[in-house]
């Protein structure tokens, strides 16, 4: 193979100077060279140089020149097709056109003259096209921060001091809200020129009490008066059939260039945009980002080094930072909670997505899942939403989109709570509750206070989305079920709105291991009294970045490691049919789930890497055939007592543990579902492991295609392969698997403990790392595929 310009030779493989990425071979090199990353990489860097090449620089006009009269003036040469304008790096431009024989004619002409002077016009510099990374969030900067508060923590007598210490100092200051306040008066002076009876309305951490210095400025451009404004005036004019007045629409209104009542977001937004770049002062760096969930403008203003955002259809948000406010004057806890737990998050890298967007927790959902932990106390700090929806008088019910918003204007109607623990053992308790907590199972609801079982939304055609969904559904039609994911947590008015859906299974237990060992350091001496030897202690140490070894206590290395590999119950990327089943299961489908999995774990081992089987067991009974119990089976007569893998007790609704329920009732299942298991014992007698993605490379090129990644037969083919070339291995190796499900005081999920009964070659550990990755993957294979 020829290698690519972008290809350096190494002495350990190759390496792509475009992608900076290092390959091992050549057939790994021809997989890069057609992945989508690199060819994606090829496309930009095309684009970039007929960028360059359908370019000039200008510099040398008048500081008041604008672009208009710039793309005018060239377009003598050319259609124009853009104008990029830099006036506070060396006053310059870069004009582009649609054509390279326009760049060549503007070069040809000797003099440029614009508005009485000379322009200097010369080729657009050729710039060697490098991949950018993504930045990702500045965590120096919070090592920085923690430097420089530690030693004013380590001096407070108390964690409480502590936490009050952090929200004095991480808090808005009277200063930076006065020169919002004046931004969004001045916007509010420009807009209304251009819409009238329009409102700027602030939303988001700058006015929800929980607003840190240098957070965002989030707007909301309210257009409904100016649309009632605009039907009107096309009225009058139609029924007098003369123009409009300037007292009625001034002539630099832009409602003379936009119906607001047919034209689309994208289309209001490119005007907000252009206001703000023509009109407001100090603002730059304007761009839309129509692609958004709710399309926003985004800004950045000069003086006050601030980010800012505007939106026009985001009124629940508005209604949100009420809440929010309502929540923070109802107790005076939640602020130092919401601080603190927010700055942890940062600092563990949970929370704080570079650019707006990513796998991690943002402000918002922080806040929620504090408040909805008050809600779980005992007695409870904070009401649910119902609670705060009855406590509420006629003139302040609202509905905003169909969903009910109603709660009490002012924290005063809200009873004071009857829980007087304090902030200290309130953060523990935020740990504590969170660390033994079944994300994978539930989806938490502020609305009720209590999760609701994640089967309720996995059916909206029967359910509608849920008892919650069902109770408020929207008016106008809209997607009543939420997006499910790794955490579910449900807007407290948006009900179809998980704030968390943006979240992986990588930070769903990133975040839950962190708060165990939180929990952990909590319960030391180290957290609840201040050092006497001027050691840091409390929050000092809980804010330690994640990586640092924060903590003293850890188990002793000496302690031999339980191999278990974990299948997480993952409901949204389940088949529809199966999740038809769990649906139906009810409080029992855990362990509905728990047997398809154990089921598709046997035909792994048995089928595809052809593990002889020594002898298969339930927990607590004798040797027994291995589980005929298929994927595809019926639902219902499962729970009608049908014979189950790794069960203690029937799973009839009047068998063994389970509670007789009324006929047409679910049974209901225990929180927690310790005795289910189910045990293997196998014998390995070929190295399947080993070597398989060279063999699967030559089965790959033998067929002259390239199946999915993840194929079952193509898995199948790759063992028979090894199976019928390798020689066995003369003492086989012999291991067995032993599956648990999990759930109820923890995330949904099946545990693999595997351990080695025979192993006298020392295979056991190779094997076990090629099982950690291959297995999980498999038996989400195997459940699309059989059901």
């Amino acid at each position: 193979m020829e290698l690519d310009k972008d290809v350096v030779e190494t002495p350990r493989g190759f390496r792509c100077s475009l992608c900076n990425v290092h390959v091992a071979n050549k057939p790994s090199l021809e997989d890069h060279m057609k992945g989508r990353k690199h060819q994606k990489l090829c496309s930009m860097r095309a684009v970039r140089r007929c960028q360059e090449e359908h370019s000039v620089y200008v510099s040398g006009f008048k500081k008041n020149t604008c672009q208009t009269e710039l793309a005018q003036y060239f377009q003598q040469f050319g259609p124009v097709s853009e104008v990029i304008m830099d006036k506070d790096k060396g006053h310059y431009a870069i004009v582009q056109f649609d054509q390279k024989g326009s760049t060549e004619a503007t070069l040809l002409q000797a003099e440029h003259q614009l508005n009485g002077t000379t322009l200097r016009v010369k080729p657009r510099e050729r710039k060697e096209f490098k991949m950018i990374p993504k930045k990702r969030q500045d965590f120096q900067n919070l090592h920085q921060v923690l430097d420089w508060l530690k030693p004013e923590l380590c001096q407070t007598a108390s964690v409480n001091e502590q936490m009050q210490c952090v929200v004095d100092r991480f808090q808005l200051g009277e200063t930076e809200k006065k020169a919002r306040g004046l931004l969004v008066q001045l916007l509010q002076e420009i807009f209304t020129e251009f819409f009238p009876d329009s409102q700027i309305l602030q939303f988001g951490s700058s006015v929800n009490t929980f607003g840190i210095q240098s957070c965002d400025l989030d707007l909301f451009l309210d257009l409904e008066n100016t649309k009632v404004f605009q039907a009107r005036a096309k009225s009058s004019t139609e029924q007098t059939g003369e123009a409009m007045s300037d007292d009625d629409l001034s002539e630099d209104s832009i409602l003379s260039d936009i119906d607001l009542s047919t034209a689309s977001p994208t289309e209001v937004l490119d005007l907000v945009a252009a206001i703000l770049r023509r009109c407001v002062p100090g603002v730059h760096k304007v761009h839309v980002v129509s692609s958004a969930r709710l399309p926003v403008v985004k800004f950045h203003h000069r003086e006050l080094n601030l980010q800012g955002d505007i939106t026009i259809n985001n009124r629940l948000a508005v209604r949100n930072t009420v809440f929010l406010q309502l929540c923070s004057g109802a107790d005076v806890r939640l602020r130092p909670l919401v601080y603190c737990i927010r700055w942890w998050a940062k600092q563990k890298q949970l929370a704080g997505n570079p650019g707006g967007s990513g796998p991690l927790l943002n402000n918002y959902a922080v806040t929620l899942l504090v408040i909805y932990f008050l809600q779980n106390c005992e007695p409870p700090v904070l009401p649910t939403v119902d609670q705060l929806k009855d406590m509420a008088c006629e003139e302040e019910e609202c509905v905003i989109e169909g969903w009910n918003c109603t709660f009490p204007s002012q924290p005063i109607s809200v009873p004071p709570s009857k829980n007087t623990q304090d902030l200290c053992s309130l953060l523990a308790a935020f740990f504590s509750f969170y660390a033994q907590f079944d994300f994978a199972g539930s989806v938490i609801s502020l609305r009720e206070g209590h999760s609701l079982p994640i089967t309720s939304f996995l059916c909206p055609a029967q359910e509608e989305g849920g008892k919650a969904l069902r109770e408020e559904k929207p008016t106008k039609a809209q997607v009543l079920t939420p997006k499910l994911g790794s955490v579910n947590l449900l807007d407290p008015f948006e009900l179809s709105h998980n704030v968390t859906a943006n979240l992986t299974e990588r930070t769903q237990r990133n975040f839950q291991r962190e708060c165990q060992e939180a929990e952990k350091y909590c319960r030391s001496l180290q957290y609840q009294r201040k050092s006497t030897k001027g050691k840091s202690w409390g929050l000092v140490r809980l804010f330690i970045p994640h990586g640092e070894g924060m903590y003293d206590n850890s188990q002793d290395g000496s302690a031999e490691k339980e191999l278990t590999i974990s299948i997480p119950f993952r409901p949204e990327l389940l088949p529809e049919l199966l999740q038809s089943q769990l649906h139906q299961a009810g409080d029992l489908f855990r362990l509905l789930w728990f047997q398809k999995v154990c089921s598709a774990v046997e035909k792994v081992f048995q089928k595809i890497l052809m593990c002889r089987s020594v002898s298969s067991a339930a927990a607590g009974t004798e040797e027994m055939e291995p589980s005929t119990y298929d994927v595809g089976d019926d639902v219902e007569s499962w729970t009608k007592g049908a014979a189950t893998v790794g069960s203690k007790r029937p799973l009839s609704p009047n068998g063994g543990n389970t509670s007789v329920s009324p006929q047409g009732k679910k049974p209901r299942l225990e929180k927690e579902v310790k005795s289910d298991l189910h045990l293997w014992s196998w014998t390995q007698s070929h190295m399947v492991w080993a070597g398989r993605r060279k063999v699967k490379r030559e089965l790959v090129r033998d067929i002259n295609g390239r199946p999915e990644a993840a194929n079952v037969e193509l898995e199948v083919q790759v063992t028979e392969n090894i199976v019928n070339k390798e020689p066995e291995v003369r003492n086989p190796l012999e291991f067995k698997v032993q599956a648990q499900i999990v759930g109820g005081t923890q995330s949904t999920q099946t545990k693999l403990k595997v351990q080695p009964t025979s192993d006298d070659t020392g295979l056991f550990q190779d094997f076990f790392h090629f099982l950690e990755v291959f297995l999980p993957k498999m038996v989400a294979i195997l459940l699309e595929k059989e059901v």
